[in-house]
């Protein structure tokens, strides 16, 4: 009689929540939907007052270090990361194709413009690798191989077209050659305050783009998962709140690099070479 009267409340459940799409602790899948919408605006509420430091941070010392900001911006390559730009605006409107897939039902879509989007992911990641290999060619890693005097005049030799070495790093494999800074150049920054205040450019510069890698980083492996469930046909018409937080989340990372771009790369975008 218990057996039955379990057998019989299971069918109830099912009939009313559409089989395996609703959780046990929930009335009906639109009540479901909506928790975990609103579970993933919490979350991304959080990852603004996470990222928020960093503007917040970003924001008063650039106030106070003006100048020097934007000579140590000059040093970046705006037209790689307006490439990026482009390259994650891609990857949100495949993730946009994915969401809308699992709103038809359509599993295998969604496996093929989640991939797209990871796609797009790795390209993005692919050149910021590049742009640090650069980087560390010119000592403006934020360490004790640090070096100002030398990433500036190494910048200009690289704009006025001389040293063509100079311009590109030198690189066995994934590690990093930097070439050996003369002891004058370390004299030189030693006395120089300006190149302490270029360093913490530098270090939020990395901070904040090495962050935004890892989040990426991370919804690679959301997105994975997804593609899995989604390949055996887990996601229906009435069932795809993963897909849609993980679109969320993406949107959301994308959006982050859309204000780190102008902050980073476009706020001595005016000055000439050597500046």
């Amino acid at each position: 009689m218990q057996v039955t009267e379990k057998k019989h409340a299971q069918e109830a459940h099912d009939d009313h929540g559409h089989g395996h799409e609703l959780a046990h602790h929930f009335v009906s899948v639109e009540q479901q939907h909506d928790a975990g919408n609103l579970g993933m605006w919490m979350f991304l509420t959080t990852e603004v007052l996470f990222f928020g430091g960093l503007f917040a941070a970003y924001t008063i010392y650039r106030y106070k270090f003006e100048k020097v900001f934007e000579q140590a911006s000059n040093i970046l390559d705006p037209m790689l990361g307006a490439i990026n730009t482009i390259v994650l605006i891609f990857s949100s409107v495949t993730m946009a194709f994915a969401v809308r897939s699992a709103q038809q039902g359509k599993s295998k879509a969604i496996v093929a413009w989640l991939g797209a989007t990871i796609v797009f992911g790795a390209l993005f990641l692919g050149i910021k690798y590049g742009e640090w290999k650069h980087d560390a060619h010119l000592h403006v890693f934020p360490t004790s191989d640090f070096n100002w005097t030398w990433a500036r005049e190494k910048h200009a030799e690289g704009e006025h077209g001389h040293g063509h070495d100079s311009h590109g790093p030198e690189l066995k494999g994934f590690v990093f050659n930097s070439p050996v800074v003369p002891a004058n150049y370390i004299e030189s920054d030693s006395r120089n305050p300006e190149a302490k205040q270029a360093k913490l450019f530098f270090f939020l510069y990395f901070s904040m783009t090495s962050l935004h890698a890892l989040h990426m980083i991370i919804g690679f492996g959301v997105m994975a998962v997804i593609m899995v469930y989604a390949w055996y046909g887990y996601y229906t018409p009435h069932y795809y709140v993963p897909v849609e937080s993980v679109g969320l989340y993406w949107h959301f990372v994308d959006l982050v690099w859309i204000f780190l771009f102008p902050l980073l790369y476009l706020l001595g975008a005016h000055l000439g070479a050597g500046h």
